[in-house]
């Protein structure tokens, strides 16, 4: 009756040993491409640091008429911008501004990175079958592996730095800006694809000018849930050197301080709520805009 209780499984030394083999073939590929990997990523680095400077020398009143600014862009919703600029003013007053400033400037650039990365991966899929059946295995490995996991292959490529922490916090990312994307393009009216047709569109034309814009709100919803799940990956991503508030959030962790955990913990709460409030009200601007120019 062993069987019924003991699983059967692959014989330990022959399990050592499969073990052994993968983990030894990628500390071979790291020795000998790790170095021009690395370089591959340097005007990352450089995009970085450039980002987090501006961020972080640019005197306050500045960032917040920018924030402010940016929310009325958005929402044109006067509590909104309100509740962004008071949320960052009170966070500054509680000393965490450099902190804040350093995890803003790593969520736009990896923003910025998913967008340009992952809105083409969607529209790929959206324009192939075969594409979306290859993608769409891969989009669920990366929304299930545990976050810690990303960790792992990125250190061993690229050591300890901000650079490994952006890329493991964008692979955690991307997934729902390229899947939304996918949905946004196949969700457009065939009608309107038709009448792009009889006016002999080509079909870079229709992408442009047909289904972009339409699919557009769908595409603001997948960049909200990116920055969201980006934001997510902070603490984590400080375990291997991103600087911002998720340091403070793993010394509290190590050390047992309640108030500096909790203080900086909220911090990155508002900002989520920050680029929440402020994404999805101009995803619905735009969408009521699109149901104005073609209802």
């Amino acid at each position: 009756m062993d069987w019924l209780t003991s699983f059967p499984h692959m014989d330990d030394d022959a399990l050592r040993a499969l073990k052994k083999m993968i983990d030894e073939s990628f500390k071979s590929f790291t020795r000998g491409y790790g170095d021009s990997i690395e370089a591959f990523f340097n005007p990352l680095q450089h995009f970085l640091i450039f980002s987090e400077r501006v961020m972080t020398q640019t005197p306050w009143p500045i960032i917040l008429l920018v924030v402010g600014a940016i929310a009325w862009f958005a929402s044109r919703n006067w509590k909104i911008v309100a509740g962004s600029v008071l949320t960052l003013l009170l966070i500054g007053y509680f000393g965490m501004w450099d902190d804040t400033m350093k995890t803003i400037s790593m969520i736009f650039v990896c923003t910025v990175l998913s967008i340009v990365v992952g809105i083409p991966i969607g529209i790929a899929m959206a324009k192939s079958d075969v594409m979306r059946k290859i993608i769409n295995p891969i989009l669920d490995v990366m929304q299930t592996m545990p976050s810690f996991v990303y960790l792992i292959p990125v250190v061993m490529l690229l050591g300890i730095g901000k650079v490994p922490g952006l890329i493991a916090v964008v692979i955690y990312a991307i997934p729902p800006i390229i899947r939304l994307t996918n949905l946004g393009i196949r969700l457009v009216d065939p009608d309107m694809l038709e009448a792009a047709d009889a006016f002999g569109s080509s079909s870079w034309q229709k992408l442009r000018k047909v289904q972009m814009p339409l699919a557009l709100p769908t595409i603001m919803a997948g960049i909200n849930q990116t920055i969201m799940m980006a934001l997510a990956m902070v603490v984590i991503a400080s375990m291997i050197g991103v600087q911002g508030l998720g340091q403070p959030v793993l010394k509290a962790i190590s050390n047992q301080y309640f108030t500096l955990g909790m203080f900086n913990g909220l911090a990155i709460v508002g900002i989520a709520i920050i680029f929440d409030r402020v994404s999805q009200a101009y995803g619905k601007r735009l969408q009521k805009h699109l149901e104005v120019v073609h209802g």
